[in-house]
């Protein structure tokens, strides 16, 4: 019973983290004056792909700490991995069938589509926390991860 409370502690504690710092993210390129080094980290335009940083960054930032933090055999880091994957495809799949449907946007919409991307990546991960054979598959989702974050750098330049 501790370790179910520790865990949904842990998740509780990381959904409100991707939460802070992803709106946080939202505001730090003009917050630094436009610096070029915060390109890469948070949004510098409306678009969905910089959106998606918003979600990316602090996720990547999570399972990473958690990585390093709980045992090799934890299949919850790895869980999260394919969560930030699921969640970084719902930010533009429902962005882009809600303003195709009403032929444009609004912004609370928009927050909501960043809150329900961050909420389905949870879900994703409480649902796949208990498969121990995720363990395995550590190294493909770091490579993963790591890959997408060259990829965000790359087309943030």
């Amino acid at each position: 019973m501790r370790k179910e409370r520790e865990r949904r502690t842990l998740e509780t504690a990381g959904m409100l983290f991707t939460l802070l710092f992803g709106n946080l993210l939202h505001f730090v390129y003009d917050w630094t004056g436009q610096a070029g080094w915060a390109a890469y980290l948070s949004a510098v335009n409306e678009s969905t792909w910089e959106h998606m940083k918003l979600l990316f960054f602090p996720m990547l930032a999570l399972v990473l700490f958690l990585f390093f933090k709980l045992p090799e055999q934890s299949p919850i880091p790895v869980a999260l991995s394919i969560g930030t994957l699921v969640g970084l495809a719902l930010i533009p799949i429902l962005f882009y069938t809600y303003t195709g449907v009403l032929g444009f946007s609004v912004m609370a919409i928009d927050i909501a589509i960043f809150y329900i991307s961050v909420l389905g990546a949870f879900l994703i991960e409480w649902f796949l926390n208990d498969n121990r054979e995720l363990a395995n598959r550590r190294g493909l989702l770091l490579t993963c991860l790591v890959i997408l974050a060259i990829l965000f750098f790359i087309f943030s330049y």
